[in-house]
């Protein structure tokens, strides 16, 4: 198995020593209380005052204790200084390690910042029966919050998905699908499975971003073992937050700011930069049209910079 990291040396070492410092610290901005409530750990990379979001800095793998808990020192957004040394364009560090998974047709994990996806590709014969006789194939995905993947145990759901589960798995075929040439992949279908290993905001922009290496490596491999004809790759997809926090644009939002964002907004991109889906919502005040074209501003290059970490990962595989 190997190992691709690339990171922006904007971020340098004060990404993880910044966000630790702060998970410690024990709470959010404007956020702090005083009694201890356990929580669903289910929405850990939504932002807002929703009745499923812990209102402490639930980062995984650091304990808070119960009780009464102290204040972080934290930097006014007004310094445009994040929590973890980043500038406000600046992305998480990115990295790849190929194939932890020997029987998939191709998997990696996906790590950008704290946030750890594993993401797999697996191909059967055949295809759905309503896609049948039609020289077309088909791409379906699947994405899980793994026990422990967050500070209190996820439960695993087996008889029923959530509605989130259900929404971020849909997200991530439709993002997906856009990139494939159904007619070059044939009566094929090709099973993508996204699972979080750590949550810290972000789970299904890293899960697309991820999922689409090892797409293309799996149809590669299925090229060269000549049960498919043409690549049917036919777009590069990666994927992004943004969100506005005190009226400040930020890109790459991990958990201490997504929980805290006044807005939130996912956005999908191709190589050619036109935009498969964007997921915006305003959880407090209602954003003007100009405020998400900053966002928007914002997202771009930092999703041609993941874009070009994807081909830098797949050349040094």
């Amino acid at each position: 198995m190997q190992t691709r990291t690339v990171q922006n040396p904007m971020i340098g070492t004060a990404l993880l020593a910044g966000s630790m410092a702060w998970a410690q610290a024990g709470g959010h901005l404007g956020r702090f209380h005083r009694d201890w409530n356990r929580i669903d750990p289910a929405e850990f990379e939504s932002s807002g005052e929703s009745a499923n979001h812990n209102p402490f800095d639930t980062i995984p793998g650091v304990s808070t204790p119960t009780g009464r808990l102290k204040i972080p020192i934290l930097f006014p957004m007004s310094e445009t200084q994040r929590n973890d040394g980043r500038e406000p364009a600046d992305l998480r560090a990115f990295s790849i390690d190929w194939d932890p998974m020997g029987f998939a047709l191709s998997s990696v994990i996906m790590r950008t910042g704290r946030t750890t996806v594993l993401c797999s590709v697996c191909q059967e014969d055949g295809v759905p029966r309503w896609r049948r006789d039609q020289g077309l194939g088909w791409l379906s995905a699947e994405y899980r919050l793994l026990p422990g993947s967050t500070p209190d145990r996820q439960r695993r759901e087996l008889m029923k998905l959530s509605g989130r589960t259900q929404e971020i798995q849909r997200l991530i075929g439709r993002s997906l699908r856009a990139a494939i040439d159904m007619k070059a992949l044939g009566e094929n279908t090709l099973l993508i499975d996204c699972d979080v290993i750590q949550a810290d905001a972000g789970t299904r922009t890293a899960a697309i971003t991820g999922a689409w290496l090892a797409l293309q490596k799996a149809c590669e491999r299925l090229l060269t073992q000549g049960r498919i004809s043409t690549n049917p790759v036919i777009n590069q997809v990666a994927a992004v937050s943004v969100g506005l926090i005190e009226g400040h644009a930020l890109l790459d939002l991990d958990y201490s700011e997504d929980s805290r964002a006044d807005v939130d907004l996912n956005v999908v991109m191709n190589n050619s930069g036109d935009l498969l889906e964007l997921q915006g919502t305003a959880e407090g005040a209602p954003f003007s049209r100009k405020q998400l074209n900053s966002l928007l501003d914002l997202a771009e290059p930092g999703l041609k910079q993941l874009m070009a970490a994807q081909l830098d990962a797949l050349h040094e595989d």
